[in-house]
């Protein structure tokens, strides 16, 4: 395992002392954790980033530290997950050891104190389409999306620990291409649109812009991310199919983050632990 951050006794880089470690290595891939590290820890002091060759889930590994007390902000990063999970129990399967740049998948885990959570999936997403390519679009609630096909997948979780909350936000993105097997959606992958781009880059690119959005949400709410989701929303107008057999069309959000769906019984609000929604073909 590598960890970023500064040395015992350091101040952050505004401070004028120097972090510790450069070129961060897990078992395959050198990590630009320090960078990462010094771009964050401004916003969130305390922040670290660890690098791992594998782990079985970085959410469950965040969620176990959680409620054993461990709610520092930190950024955990694994070149292969062996039971990655993605919403309503699904599977997320990051790429095999033999190639661990194909996919890049972490979990970034921070206290935050907010009256209301509705939205965190849609901010998230938001951070992390704007980070990569304005062609991305964001499919409600959790998925970023391109051109119909799924390129990443985002997973809320959280937990209590005495009085403070706990949120763990897990991102996997398809780096490079991809066997659509066994997929219920056919995969994208970020090189179609950055072509050379890998793993540790992506991770730069869209590390600090994602908490950046996550603190902005704690102070503001989801009210100024609504635009920028819409702009991306790739459900709006479209004929859908819910889990339950309801079908209807798409009708963007509402102001807690909720799927508006018209159906011949009328506007339906959907919450994200009720359905799994997916265009009508």
């Amino acid at each position: 395992m590598s960890t970023a951050g500064p040395p015992q006794g350091a101040k952050a880089p505004s401070g004028g002392r120097e972090p510790h470690a450069v070129g961060e290595r897990g078992g395959h891939v050198c990590w630009p954790a320090e960078a990462i590290w010094e771009t964050v820890a401004p916003t969130l002091p305390g922040f670290t980033v660890e690098v791992l060759p594998q782990i079985d889930s970085t959410n469950t590994e965040l969620m176990r530290r959680a409620r054993a007390g461990r709610i520092e902000p930190v950024l955990l990063v694994a070149e292969t997950q062996t039971a990655g999970r993605g919403r309503l129990g699904r599977d997320w399967h990051s790429s095999a050891a033999a190639d661990p740049g194909a996919s890049l998948t972490f979990s970034l885990g921070l206290p935050l104190q907010m009256a209301d959570w509705s939205g965190l999936s849609l901010v998230a997403g938001v951070g992390v389409a704007q980070s990569l390519h304005p062609d991305l679009q964001l499919k409600w609630p959790n998925d970023l999306w391109l051109q119909d096909r799924k390129l990443a997948g985002i997973l809320i979780e959280t937990t209590s620990v005495g009085a403070t909350r706990y949120a763990v936000i897990g991102v996997g993105v398809n780096i490079a291409p991809r066997e659509a097997t066994g997929l219920a959606t056919a995969p994208a992958w970020l090189q179609e649109l950055l072509p050379g781009i890998d793993a540790p880059q992506a991770l730069l690119r869209l590390a600090a812009p994602l908490v950046q959005a996550v603190k902005r949400f704690e102070a503001q709410g989801l009210a100024p991310f609504l635009p920028a989701f819409e702009s991306r929303d790739a459900l709006a107008g479209r004929s859908v199919s819910l889990s339950d057999g309801t079908t209807g069309q798409a009708r963007g959000v509402d102001g807690s983050g909720a799927l508006l769906v018209h159906t011949s019984a009328g506007l339906k609000k959907i919450s994200s632990s009720e359905v799994s929604v997916r265009p009508a073909h």
